[in-house]
């Protein structure tokens, strides 16, 4: 008899007030969601409210403000009654050199190349004393065995990151961790795999952001 898959939701945060104010938000500088971000995190709970899907055996969250907070708005909808934080699940850290700086100053300081953000060689150092998109994959995937090893069968619900959720899909689909392809994940989509034996996982969904329909698709951002 197979016994109970473990099903992986996958929710990124609402929008951020950094990428309003474009700016590099890191684990230093994360201000939190925006007005807007916290109306997309009540529309997802009210979805789920209204519509269950699941009960999450376990809620996580990255440690940064914009996803705790997303977070914290939307579990009174799963029937989880704690939130544990993970830090490895945060974004791609970009150091303490360019955390809080503006996309702008980023460019005119470093003057990267057009590619530079797509950068096909995982070991690159994109931001100076920043982590690579190697070690950036290296500590989501530790993470991850670190919540479901423990939880085989569990249904477990993850707050998180547009970086987060593109190396959890390149880990699953295994593909190289860089290139080849590119996603983009919008604020409070769910994305969902099950993991149906040892390192074999289905996608079940990506980018669900129904619960979206009818709000602006961003806040106006500042102008540098």
């Amino acid at each position: 008899m197979v016994g109970a898959m473990t099903r992986l939701i996958l929710v990124r945060h609402g929008e951020s007030q950094v990428t309003v104010n474009r700016v590099i938000g890191g684990p230093r500088t994360c201000s939190g969601l925006s007005e807007l971000g916290r109306r997309q995190a009540a529309r997802l709970r009210d979805r789920w409210a209204e519509h269950p899907e699941f009960t999450a055996d376990l809620v996580v969250s990255s440690a940064y403000p914009r996803a705790k907070e997303t977070a914290e708005i939307v579990l009174p909808s799963l029937g989880a009654a704690t939130l544990q934080v993970e830090a490895g699940f945060g974004e791609h850290d970009p150091g303490p050199v360019c955390d809080g700086i503006t996309y702008q100053e980023y460019v005119d300081r470093y003057s990267p190349g057009p590619d530079s953000w797509h950068d096909d060689d995982p070991f690159a150092t994109l931001f100076p004393e920043g982590e690579t998109i190697a070690a950036f994959h290296y500590r989501v995937g530790s993470a991850l065995r670190s919540v479901t090893e423990p939880n085989a069968g569990a249904t477990i619900a993850v707050f998180c990151h547009g970086g987060v959720i593109d190396a959890i899909l390149r880990m699953a689909l295994k593909t190289a961790a860089t290139g080849g392809f590119q996603i983009r994940t919008l604020n409070t989509s769910i994305t969902e795999l099950e993991l149906v034996r040892r390192n074999t996982w289905c996608l079940h969904r990506y980018n669900d952001h129904a619960h979206l329909a009818g709000l602006p698709a961003e806040t106006p951002r500042r102008e540098d």
